[in-house]
């Protein structure tokens, strides 16, 4: 009987210790979603997708005022719309409110069905619609004709569309009072080695653009890009290198 119950222990231990190893190892792995504080209220998320066979960030922001949160940008990974707004909830017992679309591409707009379907207002330009339209993108619910100033809660934004790059709809969102520019995939992160996909790029109009939006809003003390590190406020003069580079 001793022999028979320890044989039995033994059997046990190692199912144990193998559904342990096993759990652990399905935990381990880069995340989903990512959420970063940037300053004061606001905060970039970042998920996750394929592009050229790798796994790709893309960066959205979220900015918490007294009426709600705003989301600029929605997630690119489709599992993360729910978690974002999760988290939201969790981390500061806030709803988004607001969803700002910068440009037609899915890595900004998938989420926009989702969050109207739970009573966020997203908007988009006409341009980012008439795109989204011919392409069989997700559509915002409101449409700007054109550069808005945003009042919601206690914070004033304003979007501005300077012209073609890398999309002809691309828009950039300026929040003066915190110097803080969302340029979104129009601007490249200082890592990156190229300009990315360029298939629907103004490359004419490109630098024309960057130096437009330069000349309007000097000096921010962050620059979030769509695309990998926002570390750096030089990323605009990278951009403007890499496109020299194409040319």
């Amino acid at each position: 009987m001793c022999i028979i119950m320890k044989r039995f222990f033994q059997v046990f231990l190692f199912a144990i210790s193998s559904c342990l190893g096993t759990c652990s190892f399905a935990q381990v792995g880069p995340p989903k979603l990512e959420i970063s504080h940037l300053s004061g209220d606001f905060y970039v998320f970042t998920t996750y997708n394929v592009y050229k066979g790798g796994r790709t960030p893309a960066n959205g922001m979220y900015l918490l005022t007294d009426s709600g949160a705003v989301m600029f940008d929605s997630p690119w990974d489709t599992t993360q719309f729910q978690p974002l707004l999760d988290s939201i909830q969790a981390k500061h017992h806030k709803d988004v409110v607001v969803c700002i679309a910068t440009h037609s591409h899915a890595d900004k707009t998938a989420g926009l069905d989702f969050l109207k379907e739970r009573g966020v207002k997203t908007f988009t330009t006409t341009k980012t619609d008439a795109i989204s339209k011919e392409k069989g993108e997700k559509r915002a619910e409101y449409l700007m004709t054109k550069d808005t100033l945003f009042s919601v809660g206690q914070y004033q934004f304003e979007t501005y569309y300077g012209g073609g790059g890398h999309t002809v709809d691309n828009i950039v969102i300026w929040f003066a009072k915190q110097k803080i520019l969302y340029g979104g995939c129009l601007v490249k992160s200082v890592d990156s080695e190229d300009l990315g996909y360029t298939g629907e790029a103004d490359l004419a109009a490109y630098p024309v653009t960057l130096k437009r939006i330069q000349a309007r809003f000097p000096h921010p003390k962050f620059i979030i890009v769509g695309h990998g590190s926002w570390a750096s406020t030089k990323s605009i003069d990278h951009t403007l290198q890499l496109l020299k580079a194409h040319r």
